[in-house]
């Protein structure tokens, strides 16, 4: 297997899993209230704190996990768990009275950063492509990972555009239905978390 089909393949990997045109509408009903600076800025400070945890993840993932005695299948179902949590609160509209002064960071880092971006299925897949990484793979595979990161920030800069075509009203729109997809993934990630426990 040649170098460059390791970079390739771990970016294409990470961009399905990281999967940033589905992430728009969620992105976009987490920072409706938001002013357009700020939007911007949540949209760096997401794909930084993403970037920061898988890098982590990658070097230290086993490690981590094995000193805390945690199984990926728990990260998995935790990770599901904390998704349900702001997929409702999407639902039940708490998003649209965000106060524009404290959202950014905290948006930012949950859910935008850690679990969508950083959840168990980038972080697995970091961790099982330095496996055998050797030499100059550490290296490929680490552009693979920042080139994915830019990708992300890219969709999430310009969601700005995409919020002032939908208005308000569509916004409002797109934030429920955000929220019924992104149920639908917490539940089927904790499921497959707990399909894990059961066959391990």
């Amino acid at each position: 297997m040649g170098h460059g089909y390791l970079f390739v393949s771990t970016l294409v990997t990470l961009w399905v899993i990281l999967d940033p045109p589905g992430l728009l509408p969620v992105f976009i009903g987490l920072t409706q209230a938001m002013e357009a600076k700020q939007r911007r800025q949540a949209a760096l400070r997401a794909s930084l704190v993403a970037l920061g945890v898988i890098a982590v993840f990658a070097v230290f993932g086993k490690l981590i996990l094995l000193y805390l005695q945690v199984s990926v299948e728990a990260l998995q179902i935790s990770g599901g768990l904390l998704l349900l949590l702001v997929a409702l609160e999407l639902l039940m509209g708490k998003y649209d009275e965000v106060k524009p002064s404290t959202s950014p960071v905290n948006v930012a880092i949950v859910p935008l950063g850690t679990p969508l971006l950083a959840g168990p299925g980038a972080i697995v897949a970091m961790m099982v492509a330095v496996q055998d990484a050797r030499g100059i793979d550490y290296v490929l595979v680490g552009a693979a990972l920042v080139v994915a990161m830019v990708a992300v920030y890219l969709f999430l800069r310009y969601a700005v555009g995409i919020r002032r075509v939908l208005r308000e009203g569509g916004t409002i729109l797109l934030t429920r239905i955000a929220g019924l997809l992104l149920s639908a993934i917490a539940v089927q990630m904790m499921a497959d978390g707990v399909i894990g426990l059961v066959r391990g």
